[in-house]
């Protein structure tokens, strides 16, 4: 079995989850993220796919991503567990992006 690093882990789940936001890949996303880690982390995803609708600069993109990154640092510092199940939402979301 993979050691899976939970700031890696974080990191590569931002940036993909940020960057599903956007795209149909994100209704899939949203639904596995409420399924798997709760409705609080559903509603953030919306949260971001609308705020990245509303401000088209880069800027929001960098901004969203660090959220997301320190959410994820959160959610694994608490529940290290998660880790394998996020791996797989990066997996998953990754091939379902344009």
């Amino acid at each position: 079995m993979a050691v899976l690093h939970p700031r890696r882990v974080a990191w590569e789940g931002a940036r993909i989850f940020v960057s599903a936001a956007t795209t149909d890949a994100y209704w899939w996303l949203s639904d596995t993220l409420g399924h798997y880690l709760g409705i609080m982390y559903q509603l953030q995803l919306c949260e971001t796919r609308l705020r990245l609708q509303a401000e088209a600069e880069a800027e929001a993109v960098y901004e969203e991503a660090g959220a997301w990154r320190a959410r994820l640092d959160e959610l694994l510092d608490t529940r290290p567990a998660a880790a394998a199940i996020i791996t797989q939402m990066i997996s998953e979301t990754t091939s379902r992006l344009p």
